[in-house]
């Protein structure tokens, strides 16, 4: 039984990771680096106060990481539940698998369950924050398209290729952060 919890948890984890990588950290490395000129009026006008620098240059991995936190401060205020489930998403991520990792080793030490058995457990529960995470992560990509969509409408940029790159980068910031902070360390 152990055995089988170990390897169905297996899938979801290594998906996480994969997807993570592929459509978050490698657009970040890519995509990332790439320096972008803005009109700091108009992103302040079209898109709020978050203005990244005085200057309006900065690489797009930095100004998708202020569009990213735009479009989430703007989806609170517009759509709560959904944003509020997004936030426990994360938040079980954050408290469950450690939770499970104390919960495996007591367990362990009472010798109540093999190593097999405490390795399941962990690897289950993290796997399953894993899943609740991309579950939720959809909603997320919507509100960022919704920011993005007035980004366009804003002319910020000075270059249409800038303003790909950080819309590009906004959602690769989104990916990054999908998956339990346990499984980021790998």
């Amino acid at each position: 039984m152990w055995r089988f919890i170990f390897l169905i948890s297996i899938l979801p984890i290594v998906a996480a990771i994969v997807a993570r990588w592929y459509f978050g950290l490698r657009v970040l490395r890519v995509e990332g680096r790439r320096p972008c000129t803005i009109d700091p009026i108009r992103w302040e006008v079209y898109l709020g106060k978050y203005l990244p620098m005085e200057t309006g240059e900065a690489p797009a991995q930095e100004f998708g990481k202020l569009l990213r936190l735009q479009a989430l401060a703007d989806w609170t205020l517009r759509d709560r539940k959904r944003a509020a489930s997004r936030e426990s998403a994360k938040k079980f991520g954050l408290a469950v698998p450690p939770f499970a990792l104390v919960i495996a080793v007591f367990a362990l030490l009472v010798a109540k369950i093999p190593f097999l058995g405490a390795l399941a457990i962990l690897f289950a529960s993290t796997a399953l924050s894993a899943a609740f995470g991309l579950l939720t992560l959809g909603s997320e990509l919507r509100a960022i398209a919704i920011t993005t969509r007035r980004l366009r409408e804003s002319r910020a940029f000075v270059r249409k290729d800038d303003e790909d790159a950080v819309a590009s980068c906004a959602v690769a910031h989104a990916w990054a952060e999908s998956i339990p902070p346990i499984l980021r360390i790998l």
